[in-house]
């Protein structure tokens, strides 16, 4: 697929339709802020391990996208990647290998992989890297990147701070008010 296939995505579109049934706060642990802080960290791990930068932006909208709970809540990232599977062909626009990258980063997520496909490190990655919203601190030894270990400081002490990336938001349509 050339460049101009992996531009299709309105993610301002995806996202409403994903909050058409989401069932937790927006601000919550795994709310939208959340998920801009996992794309801004996605596309950093990303540009440096040449993992698919479209990919990684599905991703952070899909991968929280159909929990159902803050705490354990199994079998989350493959509801998520039912709802992109759902929406493909209308607005989610890969073709078979790369949503089969997105379907399995969202559906193994959680599982604790550190080895693969780069665009999979980068997703996982990401994920990993805000884990301090929710009170851990992420272990370097569990990240599946260089990049991310270099991040680690950075985006620890954001997601600990709750910052929200307000341009991520904004070109999703989202205002303050929202979240």
């Amino acid at each position: 697929m050339g460049n101009s296939a992996r531009l299709l995505h309105d993610h301002a579109l995806i996202l409403q339709e994903i909050l058409r049934d989401y069932a937790l706060p927006l601000g919550g642990d795994h709310g939208v802020v959340h998920w801009a802080r996992v794309l801004e960290n996605g596309i950093r791990v990303a540009e440096a391990n040449g993992g698919d930068a479209e990919v990684v932006r599905l991703f952070a909208l899909f991968h929280d996208s159909r929990r159902v709970n803050e705490d354990v809540d199994h079998g989350h990232g493959t509801r998520g990647g039912d709802l992109a599977r759902a929406l493909r062909g209308t607005l989610v626009h890969l073709d078979d290998a790369r949503f089969a990258l997105l379907y399995d980063a969202c559906a193994l997520h959680t599982d604790g992989h550190t080895t693969g496909d780069p665009t999979l490190l980068a997703c996982w990655d990401a994920d990993r890297l805000d884990l301090g919203r929710v009170g851990i601190v992420p272990k370097p030894n569990l990240l599946c990147t260089d990049r991310a270990r270099a991040l680690l400081p950075w985006a620890h002490e954001r997601a600990v701070a709750a910052h929200a990336p307000t341009e991520v938001l904004s070109s999703w349509g989202m205002t303050p008010a929202d979240y």
